[in-house]
This record gives structure tokens, sequence and C-alpha cells, in this order.
């Protein structure tokens, strides 16, 4: 056994700012060519944590399944008022739970077996816990409840919650274990549950824009505010459990335009019941820097909207499909086909859908894009291979083209859409690049394309540490466009959270941290492994 160590602070020293803090976090779990960020020798998959908390002890209310049934296309889920808005009711309540946190199917391969779910999570560890408030639906007690997912169910843990001014009220929270995470990928796991809150937020738009509902990040609630919304911070509920990080507010309206909802509306609930089950009852290793970052880029203020009006023509629709099949029947690829191609009005919408625009699930917040793919193509019919750049702000492009390699040409491509910002860097077979970089896997080299997230990211993370967990939520809102969209255009993708940072950053140009890649994805041809069984996510229950 072994234990990672933490720098003591120099008591000589003055005390280190939270965005220097981050910075040093974000340094210290870089993978590199030579070595990988921190993380345990050993694993035994058998003693691997429960991936479903649950409160012992806590009433519970049955959901309905019916998000099988959903028949909205998905064109009109994305666009506000593209679809009649069901009522806020239990039945809705259960469709957004489903669509967002729900099972999707059991899989098995010989004596193994584990659930897929509709939120994305790096190595299926799913780190994020989803709580609903609610006041005045019928159907549901007013208070507090956390979703089971592997049961569908709801469990109360207490009353209270939003305040009772006669209108309907419906907040969906998120909070993050960091274990789940941490106990495969070490240190660099504070990492990965934030791009899987970024999903999970993208997640639960998507699902909301289904139902013809709409959602918004709420604003100006801090984090210990949160907590004790939450129950987060009630020890005697926990004893020796995993504790959880409080991370996202959000609410949710029928209809046009987004919520507001203010912090002080909201009460203290009353009447707490349930006590966390323990996820891992042996844990081998502990990795203080991840309560250490936590701590230092906790949300403690509100931040104003930055985002300026987009002035864009309406996005490039993928083939439709109904979206309870599309999110239900989404997978993340295991392998491609290396032979198999996109072609180039497909590889175009991808990337039109990656621009900010009033649509879901860039309606959720009202920051302005801070992170640019980096692209590269490998096979994709009328488009040279070779390596992209897509500016998603128009203020990006000339800080990017001073920061990237002088030699780069940053052509416009072949046939590309004016009101796209894709440009060709160099032309040029990238694949070995792109696997190489990407931890060698050859998911990066097989698909038709992949692409790293740049962030523009030091003084974002220096004036407000927040930022740093608000960047990687952007980078996984990006992931789940591109896990759905794809999905609908016939092909499918794979989140990579496991690249050589800085040596991408030395292939680009890069000096210094103004810029640095904080998530990868690949999109191609899936292959399917004939020997995995899937299984219905509800054995006995019918939706």
């Amino acid at each position: 056994m072994t234990t990672a160590d933490t720098p003591v602070a120099d008591a000589a020293r003055p005390a280190a700012s939270a965005g220097d803090i981050a910075l040093a976090y974000h340094a210290r779990t870089k993978h590199g060519l030579k070595a990988y960020a921190r993380r345990p020798q050993t694993l035994d998959w058998d003693l691997q944590p429960d991936p479903f908390r649950t409160f012992e002890g806590a009433p519970r209310t049955t959901l309905p399944l019916a998000a099988e049934h959903l028949a909205t296309p998905f064109a009109a889920a994305c666009r506000p008022g593209g679809t009649p808005a069901r009522p806020l009711d239990l039945s809705g309540i259960a469709l957004l739970l489903e669509l967002s946190f729900g099972l999707s199917a059991w899989k098995e391969l010989g004596p193994d077996r584990w659930a897929l779910r509709c939120n994305p999570s790096s190595g299926n560890l799913h780190p994020t816990e989803a709580y609903v408030l609610a006041r005045g639906i019928s159907g549901l007690a007013n208070g507090l409840h956390h979703y089971v997912s592997r049961d569908h169910v709801l469990e109360q843990r207490c009353t209270a919650g939003p305040a009772d001014d006669g209108a309907p009220v419906l907040l969906v929270a998120l909070s993050s274990i960091h274990w789940r995470e941490a106990w495969k990928y070490g240190e660099r796991a504070f990492r990965y549950c934030q791009l899987d809150l970024g999903h999970a937020l993208g997640a639960v738009r998507y699902a909301a824009g289904a139902l013809g509902w709409t959602a918004a990040c709420v604003d100006g609630i801090g984090d210990a505010r949160l907590a004790a919304l939450l129950g987060t911070d009630r020890a005697a509920d926990f004893g020796k459990a995993e504790r959880e990080d409080p991370d996202l507010l959000i609410a949710i309206s029928a209809g046009t335009p987004s919520p507001v909802v203010a912090p002080e509306t909201l009460r203290d609930g009353t009447g707490w019941a349930g006590t966390a089950n323990v996820l891992d009852r042996h844990p081998l290793y502990r990795w203080p820097v991840i309560n250490e970052v936590s701590r230092a880029t906790e949300a403690v203020a509100a931040r104003p909207a930055n985002r300026p009006a987009p002035a864009l023509p309406p996005q490039i629709a993928a083939a439709d499909a109904p979206s309870g099949r599309l999110i239900l029947g989404w997978r993340s690829a295991q392998r491609f086909d290396a032979k198999a191609g996109m072609d180039r009005d497909t590889f175009y919408m991808l990337m039109d859908a990656l621009l900010v625009r009033p649509v879901a699930p860039w309606d959720v917040w009202a920051f302005a894009p801070r992170l640019h793919p980096i692209l590269f193509v490998h096979r994709v019919a009328g488009l040279a291979p070779g390596l992209y750049a897509l500016p998603r702000d128009p203020a990006a492009l000339a800080p990017l083209k001073a920061a990237l390699r002088d030699d780069f040409t940053w052509t416009r491509p072949e046939g590309c859409p004016e009101h796209l910002p894709l440009r060709r860097l160099v032309e040029t077979d990238c694949r070995g690049v792109a696997r190489t970089v990407m931890c060698h896997q050859a998911i990066a080299s097989d698909g038709c394309f992949a692409l790293g997230m740049l962030a523009d990211f030091e003084d974002a993370v220096r004036a407000d540490a927040w930022r740093y967990r608000q960047l990687h939520w952007e980078a996984g809102l990006m992931g789940q466009v591109l896990y759905l969209e794809a999905e609908a255009a016939g092909f499918r993708g794979t989140g990579i959270g496991c690249f050589f940072d800085d040596d991408l950053h030395r292939l680009l140009g890069l000096e210094g941290d103004r810029f640095q890649s904080l998530y990868h994805f690949t999109v191609g041809r899936p292959l399917a492994d004939a020997r995995i069984l899937t299984r219905p996510a509800y054995p006995g229950r019918s939706a």
C-alpha cells in the first residue's frame, strides 16, 4: 500500500491563492510520454466501489418508465419552443431523470455485469449524483429527493426546499463523489469528475428539451449554501460513507423563457431521513490533493453573464431521430472501423453543432465559449487529412494564431460553410500523432477524426479559481453534443480523458499556460463486440 503525498506549504511563504492551487493541481496531474499522473499501482476489480449511492431509511417513490416511447424529434428537443411542454408533474420528472441519469442497459461478459447510463462517465464510474428539489409538483411530495438510477426511484431526504409562492418549482442539483474516480485514476480524478458534470448538465438540458422544458444554471448560490440544501454537509447522515461535493443547481421550467431562481428563496430542509451507504469498505489509497483543489475551486459568488448575442444561421441538422430512442441508444464506442470514412457535410454538421447558439445545450448558461477544438482529421471524404482548428469565439482567433506555431497556414477548407470558423493548420497524415498523444489508444487514429479541446485557461482560472471547474464543464458539454449528434448521424463517439498534455502543447508550439487542453474526443464507425450481451435496463418493469 502506498499513500500519495501532498506538498506541505512552507510557513515562511505567503499562502497560495486559490487560482495558484488550481493551476498547480493541473500541472501536477498532467500525463506525459515519460510518466503518468499519480494513480494506484494496483486495482482489485472484485473490490470496486458500489456504483450506486442510496440513503437507507429514506422514503421511496417509484417512478414510471416511458422514455423509450418518447417520440419528440431530436432537432425539436434542441430548439426552445420546438415541442409542446408536458405538464410539470411526477410522470414528467420521471422522464427527465430516466433520459438524463437513468440506466439504458445492462451489459454482460462472462461473469461480469455492469450498467450503462444515459449520462456518460469516465471509466463508467459515475461520480455524479442527482437530486430533485420540488414544491407543488403533482404526485411528488414537497422537498429534497435523491435519484437512484439502479431502481429508477426517488428517495426523499427532507421536506421544504423551494419557497411556496403558489407556482410549481422544480430544481435539479448535481454533486460529485470524487472517490468513485480516484479509486481508479488517482490524482487526475478531480478533472474527470468535472468533465462528467459537463456531460450530466448537457444530459439534463437535452432531456428537458425533449419534454418541451427549459433549463438554466442557478447563479449566485455558493457551494456551502448548496451543501446545506442537499444535506451533503450533514456529517451524521454520512458517517464513514464517502462524502459528496455540491456542484450545480439547475432550474427547470415547463416553457420558455428559462426560469430565474433567486437563491435566497430556497429554504432549509426539515425532517431529514436516510443514511448514506459506504461505497468502498477497503480503500487502499488516499489522494489529499483532490480535497485541496476542491476547496480552492468552490463557488462563492455570483458571476455576471458575459456571452455576446450570437449571430449565426440556424444549426445544420443531422438526420433526425426520436429523442427517447436516441438518448437511450447512444453508446461510447470501444473500437472503430479503421477503414470507414465520413462525408464532408456530416463533419461540418458536427462542427457546427459545437458553436454556441440559443439552443440546447448551450442556452443552459451565459458564458462565452473558451474552448476551441484542435482536430486531427483522418478520413473525411472531400476534406484533406491534417490538423485543423475551430475557434468557437471570433475573439479567440487572433490569440490562437499568436500562440500556435507560426508555420500553420490557417486555410479555409474546401466547401466549408461561410459561418463555420474552421481552419486547416497543416495538411498531413496525423493518425500516428493522434494515437501517440492520446495515450497510444487506437481509437484516436481509427476513427474518422479526433480532437483536443484547447481552453483559454490561465487568465480565467487566476481571476476566479471556480472557473477551473467550469472550463471542464464546458468541455463535457462539448463532448455531450458530439455523442448525441454523432449518434443521430449514424456514427459514434468516445470521450478520451487520457492524453499527454504538454506533448500536445509542444506539438502545437504552445508555451506557458495561456492555453491548455482539457479533454479529447474521437468519432467514427463503431465495431461491436459480439461477446458482450445486452440486457434490459430495468428487467421485470414494463415501460
